[in-house]
């Protein structure tokens, strides 16, 4: 059977894709389907067919059910029209992860009115700027994030709800009365107010990004954006009650959200938070005692495990190291550390998805070599988010998988030798726009189809592959591209590199690089070097591995793309939510 059908031009290369090829590694046909493509009728869907199952939770505290999370979700639309808040109005959101948030989220959005989710690391001057951009008449704040607003800057706002209890703040240090998160108190009301229902085309949540261009825009999703993701992503990778996910990315960010979120309480799953960050000492023992079958997270986390872990483990002695460097012997111990990686994750997950940002090639060759169940997916917030994926039994090494069924891609004028272009795709789940910023919305598409930025290649079987952004892609004085996501790929591949950055100047080509100190001066300590010329050591041997980067690279990289020079990065690189690199702040 054919799994896709493609036809190349000089100008597109599309790629179609059907269903009965999705069928046969998923469960649609289970998923219960709203009669209408709107975050209410997902819950009353779930509602129905879940009541009594486990929905949401911190790890160590008791699940609330679907039953109960319908009551809160209803008690908190009960609210907002009191305080006088109707379709179509704003409602800010700022928390940590939790039940509540969750509650917060659908309580705004299944009554008609919109949600402005904010991101929690964002600074004060942010979070006002944010409210203020996207006129929201009421703010949901946790206690903890409280203290970072000023309510003498936020003119607009005639409304607090403390996220921990989901009541109404009216005394200016309530917020720090009540650290606890709870449920209220739900008592039948002798006459409840008349909630609206959105429609699939109304707008539910606005999100503000913080980008690597520096510049954060508010991407607006319809109800009809976000079911639309969740059903596709659904005919990807089933999701069934019986899952269970820790959730350790902001729910603030898409990525989370809608597949962290909307998807498992579309089918019944049950979700974990955790209370503390999401450290070793914290997530290990959280997935030991929830025993995951799914997680979501971002490469910078399984790379770090990889980095302090796994690979000193498998490199720990010099006959280690020597069998290491052996393919098929690299192979065989990458199966058994990804066994036992699995079981310390728990023994249950069947699905690690990854996504986010670029999966460095030797962590995914680490997951791929050892058969762990991980899938590696692409989006933008802009498409609600996820455009492609797979399961993990059909992972093609270093691919993102394929477009979701119920959406188009292709590649936008490609290079006819190596079929390379900018990624544009087409669905009911793309954004309405940027809000207040009609200009740079209507630059995002073409006839319909949204611009993602990203250059890729959609080979013959459906496959996508990201090349890097074509703002970061550097012409060469010769007319070829280069990508330098692929250049810092072999920078990072050095054990003493934690993280790298590629950029142009002044017509050539360079490098910053930030060094792991901690394992530099293990080596020197090893290598017997006394207290009194340590400070020389470590400057000399930092040089060292400087020059002897920059000669392997320089060996293994076309001779267009070999670096002129690199420069030590002695403070980590600022990040976005998704631990990209900020790439702008670094161009100078």
């Amino acid at each position: 059977m054919s799994v896709s059908c493609a036809s190349l031009n000089s100008r597109i290369f599309v790629a179609c894709f059907s269903l009965p090829f999705w069928g046969r590694g998923s469960h649609y046909s289970s998923m219960i389907i709203p009669k209408k493509r709107t975050l209410s009728d997902v819950l009353e869907q779930s509602l129905s067919a879940y009541a009594s199952q486990p929905a949401l939770s911190f790890v160590n505290s008791t699940p609330i059910t679907y039953s109960a999370l319908s009551q809160a979700v209803h008690y908190v639309s009960q609210m907002l029209v009191a305080i006088g808040i109707g379709k179509g109005d704003h409602v800010a959101l700022i928390g940590e992860n939790s039940p509540n948030w969750g509650i917060a989220y659908l309580g705004i959005t299944t009554m008609g009115a919109v949600v402005v989710p904010v991101l929690p690391d964002f600074s004060a001057p942010e979070m006002s700027s944010i409210i203020n951009h996207s006129q929201a008449r009421v703010v949901f704040v946790s206690s903890k994030l409280h203290g970072k607003l000023n309510l003498g800057e936020l003119p607009g706002v005639e409304a607090l709800v403390l996220l921990n209890t989901l009541q109404p703040i009216t005394e200016p240090d309530e917020a720090q009365r009540h650290t606890d998160y709870g449920l209220p108190r739900i008592e039948q009301q002798a006459h409840p107010l008349e909630l609206p229902r959105p429609a699939e085309d109304d707008l539910a949540a606005i999100i503000y990004t913080s980008g690597t261009t520096g510049k954060p825009k508010g991407v607006m999703l319809t109800h009809k954006a976000l079911v639309s993701n969740v059903m596709g992503t659904y005919m990807v990778q089933d999701m069934r009650s019986t899952d269970r996910l820790v959730s350790i990315l902001p729910l603030p960010h898409t990525y989370e959200c809608t597949l962290g979120f909307l998807l498992p309480m579309a089918t019944g799953a049950a979700v974990y938070y955790l209370e503390k960050p999401p450290s070793a000492s914290v997530l290990i023992p959280a997935m030991q005692k929830i025993r995951p079958t799914m997680m979501l997270l971002v490469p910078l986390v399984i790379e770090k495990i990889y980095q302090n872990k796994i690979r000193p483990e498998l490199t720990s002695t010099a006959l280690k190291s020597k069998l290491y460097g052996f393919a098929p012997m690299r192979k065989l111990m990458h199966r058994l550390a990804a066994s036992k990686l699995h079981k310390a994750m728990g023994g249950r997950l069947r699905f690690f998805g990854i996504g986010g940002a670029r999966l460095s090639f030797e962590v995914e060759q680490f997951l791929f070599e050892g058969k762990f169940p991980y899938s590696v997916g692409y989006g933008l917030t802009e498409a609600a988010p996820l455009i492609s994926g797979c399961v993990p039994k059909i992972v093609r090494f270093r691919c993102a998988g394929y477009g979701l069924p119920n959406q188009e891609v292709k590649i936008h004028e490609p290079n006819p030798q190596t079929g390379e272009g900018e990624i544009l795709v087409r669905g009911d789940n793309l954004m309405l726009g940027y809000y207040k910023n009609p200009e740079l919305s209507d630059a995002q598409f073409i006839d319909g189809w949204l611009r993602t930025g990203d250059l890729g290649v959609l080979d013959r079987k459906g496959y996508v592959k990201i090349m890097g952004r074509s703002k970061n892609m550097i012409l060469s004085a010769s007319g070829e591209n280069i990508y330098p996501e692929e250049i810092e790929e072999v920078i990072n591949k050095n054990e003493l590199v934690l993280e790298s950055l590629v950029y142009e100047m002044k017509g050539k080509l360079m490098a910053r690089v930030l060094l792991d100190k901690e394992l530099i001066m293990n080596k020197i300590k090893s290598m017997h070097q006394t207290a009194h010329d340590l400070t020389k050591a470590v400057e000399d041997y930092t040089d060292k591995v400087m020059a002897e980067i920059l000669a392997t690279v320089n060996a293994n990289v076309a001779r267009f793309a070999r670096l002129s020079a690199i420069v030590e990065q002695v403070e980590p690189f600022e990040k976005t939510p998704t631990q990209k690199i900020k790439r702008y702040m670094y161009y100078k």
